[in-house]
């Protein structure tokens, strides 16, 4: 596992945030990949998933080393994976953008909430998704998938890097999921990105209530104009920001 922990003032300001504000703040700072593609929400509660990556590797399945049998190893990746990744991470699945198949089921996500894992996310699909949506843990996907992961997919590798949604994943990158999808923040630059973000977010809450007041935006936003440095300085004072 990664030396370095995410600290509670970053996440705690990472909740508060949307995946575009940090896209953006992320693009700001020279990192352009880094939004998951193809990957939704699934029964999103209105909560930002917030926490470290733990991640799960598939390659395509060969018949005769992935037979259902191979459940019965307690050295399966998959299992080890579900009984391992920390609490507060969350469990991120490379399952090649291919949901022909499901990389996990209810039961497997029930164990990971109940162990106290931040969220789950795959670039595949979810089996038994409508139970899924209703459990108390974030999750994001492809696509529902019926079929058992063995028939197109084979566990092969625990906390190395992986690929989900064509963006690089890597043990220990912050994740955040939101009503929008997964965003991947590389650990070194969370805590600087985090305070960006937060930055962006209340001046966006300021020119949003402006323009919800009728303003126009030219000069607003960007802010180009005095006056509304001015007005946002003021704002600022008024709500605590």
């Amino acid at each position: 596992m990664t030396t370095k922990a995410l600290s509670a003032e970053t996440r705690d300001k990472l909740m508060q945030v949307s995946t575009a504000t940090l896209s953006t703040a992320l693009f700001k700072a020279g990192i352009r990949n880094q939004f998951l593609q193809d990957v939704h929400p699934l029964g999103f509660k209105g909560k930002n998933m917030v926490g470290q990556a733990y991640t799960l590797r598939y390659i395509p399945a060969r018949e005769d080393l992935n037979p259902i049998s191979v459940f019965q190893n307690p050295d399966h990746p998959q299992r080890v994976g579900v009984e391992e990744c920390p609490e507060g991470y969350v469990m991120v699945i490379d399952s090649r953008k291919d949901a022909r198949a499901a990389s996990a089921g209810s039961i497997l996500v029930t164990r990971m909430m109940q162990r106290g894992v931040a969220g789950v996310v795959t670039d595949g699909g979810f089996r038994d998704s409508p139970e899924i949506a209703a459990l108390d843990i974030p999750c994001y996907h492809n696509r529902p998938s019926a079929p058992t992961n063995l028939t197109i997919h084979q566990a092969i590798e625990l906390n190395g890097p992986i690929a989900c949604g064509d963006v690089a994943v890597y043990p220990g990158d912050v994740i955040v999921g939101d009503g929008e999808g997964v965003i991947v923040i590389p650990l070194h630059m969370v805590d600087d990105i985090a305070g960006e973000a937060t930055e962006m977010t209340a001046f966006e809450d300021f020119v949003t209530e402006r323009v919800k007041e009728g303003a126009g935006i030219i000069g607003l936003y960007p802010p180009t104009k005095d006056e509304n440095k001015v007005a946002y300085a003021e704002w600022r004072t008024k709500h605590g920001r």
